[in-house]
């Protein structure tokens, strides 16, 4: 396996809590990774330990991100993004007051060099580095569907279209790995559907994706490879077919008739 990401027994505790025991998993480049599992059962810790939120309390995760393997364990969020890890929210988290634009413009800004006296002197180097920002951000609100939109207030748009932006604005750090914390939640068959096209096409861009979800059908359609945990410790760890037949996921989450589904 090329892994861009492997986590080696990582473990993340909070006071007399136990979110995460002893968790090791590899995320294999260019494919789509499943994180799945009840709630509760430390998806979202183990996101925030890669993002760099958490310092794991035990354990490495390493990156590599083609200039080599590094262990990022406590790194902070604004290095992981400097490294090239973005992630989504479960709960979204736009600037909603702020056009749809202004939202991904502001993501943009950890790849650029312009400095204070640049924005307040408005030289030519920083309103052309400007520019280049704008059309970034132009670029990855079309590739998601939502370039028509650019001026409108985030807050104006549809619930699916505020997880498009969200996932638009992760693009504009240009990501090798996205973490994506449950992107199909609150949306209809036809955005899902929607998702399913956008998260393929991302893909195909070179970005290495890793998905928390609950919703099984999507799960089980578009992952090479499902990792499962419950009550913070892995129970499974293979492809959709190997998990959909696994005793322990079947009585942990999937349910009986997962396996004939």
């Amino acid at each position: 396996m090329d892994a861009i990401l492997s986590v080696d027994g990582v473990s993340k505790r909070f006071g007399g809590l136990m979110a995460l025991s002893d968790v090791s998993f590899a995320v294999e480049r260019g494919v789509i990774t499943g994180l799945i599992g009840p709630n509760g059962a430390g998806k979202t810790t183990m996101f925030n330990c890669v993002a760099g939120i958490y310092t794991p309390t035990d354990g490495r995760i390493v990156f590599a991100d083609g200039a080599g393997e590094r262990n990022v364990a406590g790194s902070k969020p604004e290095r992981m993004t400097t490294l090239g890890v973005a992630r989504t929210f479960q709960n979204i988290r736009l600037f909603a007051t702020l056009t749809v634009l202004d939202n991904v413009r502001i993501a943009r800004h950890c790849r650029t060099s312009a400095n204070f006296f640049g924005a307040v002197l408005r030289t030519k180097s920083q309103r052309a580095e400007e520019q280049r920002i704008i059309d970034a951000a132009m670029d990855n609100l079309d590739f998601v569907g939502l370039g028509e939109t650019a001026l409108s207030p985030a807050s104006s748009l549809s619930y699916g279209d505020q997880r498009r932006l969200e996932i638009a604005r992760a693009l504009a750090t240009d990501p090798k790995l996205l973490l994506l914390d449950e992107p199909a939640a609150g949306m209809n068959p036809r955005e899902t559907e929607g998702l399913v096209d956008l998260i393929h096409a991302i893909l195909s861009r070179g970005v290495t994706v890793v998905l928390i979800e609950h919703d099984m059908k999507l799960v089980m359609r578009i992952c090479k490879r499902l990792v499962v945990l419950d009550h913070g410790v892995k129970i499974a760890d293979g492809s959709p077919q190997e998990v959909r037949s696994n005793p322990d996921v079947i009585e942990a989450y999937l349910g009986k008739g997962a396996a004939h589904a």
